[in-house]
């Protein structure tokens, strides 16, 4: 018999990490905890890859927040500042958190001309919500 307190654990290593998920152009999702992989009701994790000298496609991520963890490499994420009226800039390093609101158009750029950047995202819907954009300007 099976309660609330007595369901069992996953384990995703590494190799059960899966593509089969939203996609942009200039990186590569892959994931790990969502209700495809695990039966999981309201979280989506997994890592996001971006090439050596690559930028992805503009995109926002719908009413899902988004938490992103920068594993290796020092991507930048560019957003568009209303306050500044133009992109803005955000360098990482290993170690730093980014917080991306629901609806929040975004890139993620990676300008070391030889190392991949890996990022852990985490969301706050259990699939992957990804809207292309052509420009991360409103109305644009």
């Amino acid at each position: 018999m099976t309660d609330d307190f007595h369901q069992r654990l996953h384990h995703v290593a590494p190799v059960g990490l899966s593509g089969d998920t939203a996609q942009t152009q200039g990186m590569t999702r892959v994931e790990a905890i969502s209700g495809k992989t695990v039966g999981s009701k309201d979280l989506w994790m997994g890592e996001t890859h971006v090439s050596a000298a690559t930028a992805s496609d503009n995109h926002h991520h719908g009413e899902s927040e988004t938490a992103i963890y920068v594993v290796r490499g020092n991507p930048v994420f560019v957003f568009y500042s209303a306050e500044e009226g133009a992109e803005t800039r955000i360098e990482t390093k290993p170690g730093d958190y980014i917080f991306v609101p629901p609806w929040v158009p975004h890139r993620e750029e990676n300008p070391d001309p030889d190392n991949e950047a890996v990022v852990v995202i985490a969301r706050t819907t259990q699939e992957a919500i990804v809207v292309n954009l052509p420009s991360l300007k409103p109305g644009s």
